[in-house]
């Protein structure tokens, strides 16, 4: 196998091609451990071991890494990894260690954004946030049923309230062109039309 090609990715890093197909990313130190060098041919064994055992190690090491600062979805988690340089083959084995350990959970990663963020935004947002994120809508609507269950429409409700609190919007006062308004306001943020009709028929002094 021959390396075709070497190219800088950061000051300490580049990018090695082999037989213009395949590519890794090593440190630039690497280089002449492994005997690697543009046009030449890379040894079979330095090249099972870069790809057995030095890139593996060092994609679960990063993924750890990557894990001290935050909560990742596995989505979010292979995405960091290949956009770093590692394989989707090392992303995922990397991915499959952390997840044993339990540092990788996509179903308590929805059940505590959907706690955090109940009290903030609709349904509809959580879910589409949570979608971005890599959280199918199944799972969505699983963690979803079990953090919120039966309290749907009250937290619905008290959502909207806050926002016509917040928007300082007077029922009394209100023309007809005023609550229209308000309605395609809450529509966009996500609350259901049913929703928003049971709370703008309240008078504002109970809301």
């Amino acid at each position: 196998m021959t390396v075709t090609d070497i190219k800088e990715v950061t000051k300490s890093r580049v990018k090695i091609e082999i037989d213009r197909e395949s590519s890794f990313v090593l440190y630039k130190g690497e280089l002449r451990i492994y005997g690697i060098r543009e046009g030449q041919d890379l040894t079979e064994e330095n090249y099972n071991l870069i790809m057995k055992e030095v890139l593996p190690k060092r994609a679960k090491l990063r993924a750890m890494n990557l894990l001290k600062s935050r909560s990742y979805t596995s989505h979010q988690l292979l995405e960091k990894l290949t956009t770093g340089g590692y394989s989707k083959e090392h992303a995922k084995e990397a991915l499959d260690y952390v997840a044993s350990f339990g540092y990788v959970d996509d179903r308590q990663y929805a059940r505590d954004f959907i706690e955090y963020n109940k009290e903030k935004k609709s349904r509809q947002r959580i879910a589409s946030d949570l979608q971005k994120k890599g959280i199918a809508k199944p799972l969505f609507e699983e963690m979803w049923e079990d953090a919120i269950g039966e309290d749907m429409q009250q937290l619905e409700k008290e959502q909207i309230k806050g926002w016509l609190l917040k928007k300082h919007f007077d029922m009394e006062a209100a023309s007809v062109s005023d609550i229209h308004k308000m309605t395609g306001f809450l529509y966009r943020k996500g609350f259901s039309f049913d929703a928003i009709r049971n709370v703008l028929s309240l008078d504002i002094t109970s809301i």
